[in-house]
């Protein structure tokens, strides 16, 4: 695949005026970022594709242009963007007043517009709190055409979140302590001189904000009279246990732990790499581990384009509606050019294959030549109604849960089918993915019992089920993940290379299943995944004591 990586920054201006446009529909132009997080770095190039439909660009640009002067503190020229100024400049130079945040984090989504002519973009929220995390919501900014023709943000107080209010504020509190024990989910105890890989998320269950420390706290939302607390909004930090509680119990095995950091030690190179596996059957995740074993923990938190791994959901969205079956035949060229030249790896082709060939030898040409059968915002769809992909998890542990934004045009749509463009995920998303895909049902993966539960995903239908299974197993039989072959048990599998930019190799990726677990790896600028993930996993499953108890 040939990509170009592309750092220009947008530019973010408000659009002059245009007549409303009454329908409801979403923009096409999709999700810009605004502040980017560690991951790879992809750009579909210039689109010649975009589209013009739904509700007046000149909205969405003003209230990207509004979130982008929120996020990089310039308060008073977000104030003028709205129809409140005095106010939204006073509320916005408050809101974050001793909560210790820096640098938000500010990423608008799809537009949409209603009967009244109004315009909704919705928000994702990310405020870093000093020394303990990431506290991340979602909100919305409601946009109204003015006299003059020109879009401003409608104020409302609820607009920085949804419940701030004229009673209730939000108030940071911080706590000492030590992190507690750890155990396994047999009560085993489980420590980072024997289990290295667990170092840094052994200071960090019980939290859900995304830094690196083992400090803890919380942010609460209370009343502004009172101070009495009427809600936790984030938690950070290891989870408070008094000593005669004993030990945390986690979800996790010290059997698959064990494995699965000798697996990486043994065939991870020395490169950055993370793996993650789970019961397929509930969720609970047996084995996290990084490479390095300290710092960043890529397994949960990472942000990676998932590459072909990620044909699984696009595979999944194609037999829901009917759009292609496994032998169908969907033609493998070695290129195919939408606003920007694609290609399979090694420059492979299969003239008249069938999409089961296409799927068990990652054909991207041809998944490609599919994208017109979905609609630009089905995979982002399929991906959160069936999979949870995107929607808030609560795993025990600081997560990032996956993004898969409505493409700009139709060069990041191409891109979007074989896991590139702006589809992120990492190991603990994919391993879930794989675990849904050959169950038919999500489960929100957990470290810890007893961990709220939010999703609302609907069961995949048993024939997608088994068309998926089926063509998993065979990408282990005669396909890209053969390196597989020959473990005890039925394995399935799917191999996934993803691009980053120019001057770095490709990830490698590969995703597999056996019995009730689940598993995924990711090897940066490991080449290919079979090369680099491969045989990684299959040491993983070689080693492993078979159905975790």
């Amino acid at each position: 695949m040939d990509t170009h990586a592309d750092h220009s920054a947008p530019v973010l201006t408000p659009g002059g005026p245009r007549p409303r446009r009454r329908a409801l529909r979403a923009v096409t132009a999709g999700v810009v970022v605004l502040a980017v997080a560690a991951g790879g770095a992809w750009a579909a190039g210039i689109g010649p594709f975009a589209r013009h439909t739904g509700p007046d660009p000149a909205a969405g640009e003003q209230a990207r242009a509004f979130l982008a002067d929120w996020a990089a503190g310039r308060v008073p020229k977000a104030a003028e963007r709205t129809t409140s100024p005095d106010t939204a400049r006073r509320v916005l130079d408050s809101f974050t007043e001793g909560l210790d945040i820096d640098a938000p984090a500010l990423t608008a989504g799809a537009a949409s517009e209603a009967e009244d002519g109004t315009v909704t973009v919705p928000f994702t929220a990310r405020m870093p709190v000093t020394g303990l995390g990431t506290w991340t919501y979602r909100s919305e900014l409601p946009l109204r055409e003015q006299q003059d023709g020109v879009w401003k943000v409608d104020w409302k107080l609820s607009l920085v979140h949804p419940r701030l209010s004229g009673t209730e504020k939000f108030r940071l509190e911080r706590e000492d302590g030590e992190p507690p024990e750890v155990a396994d989910r047999q009560g085993r105890k489980l420590s980072a001189g024997t289990f290295p890989s667990l170092a840094p998320l052994m200071t960090r269950l019980g939290g859900d904000g995304a830094g690196d420390t083992g400090a803890r706290g919380a942010i609460r939302l209370v009343d502004r009279t009172t101070g009495k607390v009427r809600r936790t909004e984030a938690a950070f930090g290891a989870k408070t246990v008094r000593a005669d509680e004993g030990p945390v119990r986690t979800t996790l095995d010290a059997d698959w732990q064990s494995a699965a950091e000798k697996a990486l030690a043994s065939h991870g190179d020395g490169r950055n790499a993370a793996l993650v596996a789970l019961r397929i059957d509930d969720g609970e995740v047996l084995a996290v581990a990084n490479s390095p074993s300290g710092g960043f923990n890529r397994a949960l938190s990472g942000t990676y384009a998932p590459g072909s791994t990620w044909k699984i959901v696009t595979t999944s969205a194609l037999l829901l509606k009917g759009a292609v079956a496994p032998d169908d035949v969907v033609d493998c060229p070695k290129f195919l050019t939408v606003g920007k030249k694609f290609q399979n790896v090694e420059l492979s082709e299969h003239p008249g294959a069938t999409f089961r060939k296409d799927f068990t030898e990652s054909c991207n040409t041809a998944f490609i030549s599919l994208r017109d059968r979905l609609g630009d915002g089905e995979l982002g769809e399929v991906a959160r109604t069936y999979f949870g992909v995107g929607q808030e998890w609560h795993v025990g542990a600081p997560t990032y849960d996956g993004s898969v934004p409505v493409p700009k045009d139709e060069t990041e749509k191409a891109a979007s089918m074989i896991g590139q463009g702006r589809v992120q995920a990492n190991p603990l998303i994919m391993a879930s993915v794989t675990a849904t895909a050959v169950s038919g049902r999500f489960h929100q993966p957990s470290l810890l019992a007893g961990t709220e539960d939010t999703t609302r995903t609907e069961p995949l239908p048993p024939k997608v089920v088994g068309q998926l299974r089926e063509m998993l197993r065979a990408t282990v039989t005669g396909g890209t993940a053969k390196i597989l072959s020959g473990l005890p048990g039925e394995v399935g599998a799917k191999t996934g290379t993803a691009e980053v930019s120019d001057d770095q190799d490709n990830n490698g990726w590969l995703v597999a299943h056996r019995g009730n677990v689940a598993v995924a790896c990711v090897v940066e600028e490991g080449v290919t995944g079979g090369g680099s993930a491969g045989p990684i996993v299959r040491s993983l499953l070689a080693e492993a004591p078979g159905e975790a108890r």
